[in-house]
């Protein structure tokens, strides 16, 4: 039986946008963002302030996974994306990137995101509590 690589978690706050994009697009959450529109993807970027990464540790460290988020670490983080390729799905890098931005933001730190409806199980099973009260503006384009 072939032993899993190793998966190496980081904070990448430049990180490449055709990566970010590939990644998006193999996890399935490029059918709801904005792909084709490289601008807006930087800027859905730069306009975060942590982004993590799950990098597969063989040659060329591919990425494989990012969470994208919006914190004051110091009372709450908002996810915007939690984006796992499909090849990698199954393997913890989800629960491995959670993880790391629970280390990262420490305990005082509450995080809330929003989930599509494939992924309820999963935040689910990781111990994310389900809240009824949340309310949205729903974007133009």
């Amino acid at each position: 039986m072939a032993q899993s690589p190793l998966v190496l978690y980081a904070c990448e706050a430049a990180l490449d946008i055709a990566e970010f994009r590939r990644v998006l697009v193999e996890s399935g959450l490029g059918e709801t963002r904005p792909i084709d529109d490289t601008a807006r993807l930087q800027a859905m970027l730069s306009g975060a302030n942590l982004v993590l990464t799950a990098r597969l540790d063989v040659e060329g460290k591919p990425l494989v996974g990012v969470v994208r988020a919006v914190t004051d670490f110091s009372w709450v983080c908002y996810i915007s994306e939690l984006a796992v390729s499909r090849s990698a799905q199954g393997l913890g890098i989800g629960k491995g990137l959670m993880d790391e931005a629970r280390r990262q933001l420490g305990p005082t730190v509450g995080i809330s995101l929003i989930s599509l409806p494939d992924a309820v199980g999963f935040y689910e099973r990781i111990g994310m509590k389900r809240m009824p009260d949340a309310f949205w503006f729903s974007r133009k384009r």
